[in-house]
């Protein structure tokens, strides 16, 4: 993407111009909801830019992975950030402990872990939009836990995936929006020269 990872464009829905100035889309959806409205956002809007999304196959048939017939009223639009429900979070938001951000499949795997464990001090928000960055949403997602650590999790290596260009923006967004500047964790694995593992029988 084209954008300056520190030049932060006006986010105000009334005069947000982001998706003008950049020249794609890139969306990682994890619900049936969402992805509707990603897709009714492009068709109405009245430009054109290209739209990526990098879903897997494998959440069509997800049972996690469902929404209300409520999530597809009229009322609804898609969300480039959906935050933690508070579902299994068992204590205040200023007790919540770490702040996971993901994006696509690996939410389900992480939700499942953390029930497994019995964690009720982590709370985990789903990255929709990766491309343009939605800045705003970010930081109110982290504004909504001030005492949480924030680590960005991913299934891919390192040097693959979202991290590289997630990580300086999440910075700039809660250096901007709530005027401290936060470490970014990440959990994921190490840097690799292979998208996969291969086998070493071969």
């Amino acid at each position: 993407c084209d954008e300056d990872e520190d030049d932060i464009p006006p986010m105000d829905e009334s005069e947000r111009r982001q998706i003008q100035i950049s020249n794609w889309q890139v969306c990682n959806i994890t619900t049936p909801a969402n992805y509707f409205h990603v897709l009714r956002r492009q068709l109405h809007r009245n430009f054109r830019k290209p739209l990526i999304i990098a879903a897997p196959k494998a959440l069509l048939r997800h049972k996690q992975a469902v929404s209300s017939v409520a999530d597809f009223a009229p009322d609804q639009k898609f969300k480039r950030v959906i935050p933690d429900d508070g579902a299994r979070i068992g204590v205040a938001n200023e007790e919540v402990e770490r702040l996971l951000f993901c994006t696509g499949k690996v939410y389900y795997d992480l939700v499942k872990a953390i029930d497994d464990k019995g964690l009720k001090n982590v709370a985990v928000a789903r990255v929709e939009q990766i491309a343009p960055f939605p800045f705003d949403a970010v930081a109110e997602e982290v504004a909504r836990f001030p005492k949480a650590t924030i680590t960005w999790v991913q299934e891919e290596p390192q040097n693959m995936g979202a991290w590289t260009y997630v990580h300086p923006r999440f910075k700039a967004a809660v250096n901007y929006f709530l005027e401290r500047r936060t470490r970014v964790g990440y959990a994921g694995r190490e840097p690799s020269a292979s998208p996969a593992t291969g086998s070493a029988k071969i």
